[in-house]
């Protein structure tokens, strides 16, 4: 089945997994959304209601891969919107929580282990999807691309071969040090949405990075402001690759699912946008603009 058949054809199915690290003796869950002809219901993903299809079977076909990374000390589920727009149009979604990094254990941010395990977990998610028997024959071989956002940024950038050197408070000698990164082959594409890349400004850490890249950034971002972008631009083998824009009056933040109004206060900062933003119809055009950079590649 082509891609371009399954729009407004498919519902999106979901299942939830775990992984697990033996090297590291840990597991973590990855949240899956993939395309079904089952009819979708209400779930409870977290504190989020979602439609959604619990443990359907997935559809017959050949679909690209996507994975998305989230930022530090955040979570997948902030990004639900988006993978199901993407699961209901003909792409299988996997949404890792980065394990010591995340909501509800962040005791690596900030330091080299965490920056070492983000593109390995991302790579072994990869490898669960071509090794699990609910996907098999599924996948596309050559179509898998990682979105991004913040540190996810990162992530998406060293797993598809970026050079990392660490600063100096993240090791501990407080000697900066490469960081050891396998790049994966596989990935073809990266979307990379307020990305932090300053771990990318040694010469040539980002030379081997050569496939097209869908990024915006966010005009009133004081996380990752303009200058993250430009690392990238200069930085990649083909700066003709990259697809590149800033969301005008955007934050760092905006990039999120909306969150239900319980969730909204100005106390919970990944709930806040710049006066005058919004973001519920800003992420219609984000999910429109990623998923049309995807069926491209």
């Amino acid at each position: 089945m082509d891609i371009n058949e399954m729009i407004q054809l498919s519902y999106a199915g979901y299942h939830k997994v775990e992984i697990s690290d033996t090297s590291l003796g840990v597991s973590f869950p990855m949240w899956v959304m993939y395309p079904t002809g089952t009819a979708e219901q209400t779930v409870q993903l977290g504190p989020y209601s979602l439609e959604l299809a619990r443990d359907a079977e997935a559809l017959e076909g050949m679909f690209p891969l996507v994975l998305l990374s989230h930022g530090t000390g955040g979570s997948p589920l902030v990004y639900r919107i988006l993978a199901r727009h993407l699961a209901r149009n003909g792409f299988i979604v996997g949404m890792p929580e980065h394990p010591f990094n995340n909501r509800n254990n962040n005791s690596l941010e900030g330091t080299i282990q965490n920056l070492t395990y983000r593109p390995r977990h991302i790579r072994m998610a990869i490898d669960w999807f071509f090794e699990n028997k609910m996907f098999a024959g599924k996948i596309k071989t050559n179509a898998v691309s990682i979105i991004g956002h913040s540190l996810g940024g990162y992530t998406a950038l060293a797993a598809a071969g970026g050079l990392p050197t660490s600063f100096p408070h993240e090791t501990p000698d407080g000697q900066p040090q490469l960081i050891e990164v396998a790049p994966d082959p596989r990935i073809q594409s990266l979307v990379l949405l307020a990305p932090a890349s300053v771990w990318f400004q040694s010469e040539g850490a980002l030379s081997m990075v050569n496939v097209p890249i869908l990024m915006l950034d966010a005009e009133k971002d004081p996380y990752t402001p303009s200058f993250h972008a430009q690392i990238i631009v200069s930085g990649v083998a083909n700066r003709n690759k990259i697809q590149y824009r800033t969301v005008k009056n955007a934050g760092h933040f905006s990039f999120l699912s909306p969150f239900p109004a319980s969730m909204i206060s100005p106390s919970f900062l990944p709930s806040q946008d710049p006066p005058g933003f919004d973001r519920k119809q800003f992420q219609e055009v984000l999910n429109a603009e990623i998923m049309s950079f995807l069926k491209r590649q």
